[in-house]
């Protein structure tokens, strides 16, 4: 009677550690799975985030600015080579570039390059290059050009006529700028500026509006 009873208590406590430990085991793999429904959740949440980013980043750069980097010395010294700066396309949305306005456009005679130069002549104005200065409409003073880095070397006296809807683009560093007085296609179309450039953020911030 004792063994039998003896065998019965070892088959009870071995019932009960197989239990115990099948339920252990449960509990293992539920946490494992809540583990990798976590880690997952987190990845499809980073992954619409980043998604959502780039999605925004290409609206905002596509409809709404230009982010542009300047390759030559032709806006010396208002923007040098190297500088990175902010054109917002929506400038001209509801009104017309202005002179002297600094604008990024596509290059009229390769449209797959962007320029910037300032606004000089526009629509329908008569540009005239003399004595190293420029006047508009056979006006008797010249423009202001306190903005460019070195008096304009004097060359033959020039004159342009701007078409309507188009405008005459001069560099800042008219010594060393390659615009309208050089190009085969010398006026850039309305619909071909970008926008107007705003701000310098590299290598350091520097409104630009105001130059």
């Amino acid at each position: 009677m004792k063994d039998e009873k003896y065998n019965q208590e070892n088959e009870i406590t071995a019932d009960a550690a197989e239990i115990t430990e099948t339920a252990e085991g449960s509990g293992d793999e539920k946490g494992k799975k809540d583990i990798k429904k976590t880690v997952f959740k987190e990845i499809i949440s980073w992954a619409k985030t980043i998604l959502a980013a780039l999605v925004f980043a290409y609206l905002i750069t596509t409809f709404i600015i230009v982010n542009a980097q300047v390759p030559s010395g032709s806006m010396k010294d208002t923007i040098n080579e190297g500088d990175r700066l902010v054109a917002n396309r929506l400038s001209y949305l509801f009104s017309d570039p202005q002179r002297f306005d600094i604008v990024v456009f596509k290059f009229p005679d390769n449209e797959d390059l962007y320029y910037i130069k300032r606004i000089i002549g526009l629509p329908g104005e008569t540009v005239e290059i003399k004595d190293g200065k420029v006047y508009i409409d056979g006006s008797e003073e010249p423009l202001d050009d306190s903005f460019i880095k070195e008096p304009m070397y004097v060359e033959a006296d020039t004159v342009y006529e701007v078409p309507e809807d188009s405008y005459f683009m001069l560099g800042d560093n008219r010594n060393n700028s390659a615009d309208s007085r050089k190009w085969v296609n010398k006026y850039v179309k309305r619909n071909k500026i970008l926008g107007k450039a705003i701000f310098k953020y590299y290598p350091g911030f520097e409104l630009l509006t105001d130059k």
